[in-house]
């Protein structure tokens, strides 16, 4: 199928139409009311230069909460309290972070100003959230996303320290399981994330339990 070029028309193809890769279509802004409609549609930006390009990758990268695994290394960082951590303490800072953290076989970064400057708004709407650690009284690892009902769409993470994004991502999904989350997105296969029981799903079921999932948004 031919790629959609969107308009200022708040409208997205349907997943199915995605290349191989999972581009479904380019152009667009970054509106809240474009980017929430995309997550509900199983569709995310990810983009370094504009054209705005739009993903829905088959298969997606998720994570149940329920399988979530804390390997024994870890356990020590979690009982002992060794950093503090936060939900929604410092958003903007958890973005930027995100985006100047060094990344293999990537040279340039996708969260512009622009992206910022949207999640930002979506923070201040109540869609956005970032989970952080503290240590000593400074910000040294986290990660951001976009909870819509029962669904957290994963964004990105950063760590300064050994084993800070893994305590407050942990941290993150156990408190998420307790409010009724039934699944994390977490988009494209890492092994950082695989590590924590992250698996691959057809987008045919991942659509089917996201439209589920969302239609409580609370």
């Amino acid at each position: 199928m031919p790629l959609s070029f969107l308009t200022s028309e708040l409208f997205f193809p349907p997943v199915s139409q995605a290349e191989p890769d999972g581009l479904l279509a380019v152009g667009g802004d970054l509106s809240p009311e474009r980017i929430l409609l995309a997550y509900r549609s199983g569709i995310f930006p990810w983009y370094e230069e504009e054209p705005i390009l739009w993903w829905s990758p088959d298969p997606r990268f998720v994570l149940f909460p329920a399988e979530l695994k804390i390997s024994k290394s870890m356990r020590p960082f979690l009982n002992r309290e060794k950093f503090r951590f936060s939900v929604d303490e410092d958003f903007q800072q958890v973005m930027k972070n995100c985006q100047q953290i060094p990344r293999l076989f990537q040279s340039g970064t996708w969260i512009n100003k622009d992206m910022i400057q949207a999640y930002t708004s979506l923070h201040r709407m109540g869609y956005a959230h970032s989970a952080e650690a503290w240590q000593d009284g400074k910000l040294v690892g986290g990660l951001y996303g976009v909870k819509i009902g029962k669904v957290f769409f994963g964004e990105s993470m950063f760590s300064h320290v050994s084993n800070a994004s893994k305590f407050a991502f942990i941290k993150l999904v156990q408190l998420l399981a307790e409010k009724g989350v039934v699944l994390i997105d977490c988009q494209v296969y890492t092994e950082h994330l695989e590590s924590l029981g992250a698996r691959m799903i057809s987008r045919e079921e991942f659509m089917e339990i996201i439209s589920k999932a969302m239609q409580a948004e609370g």
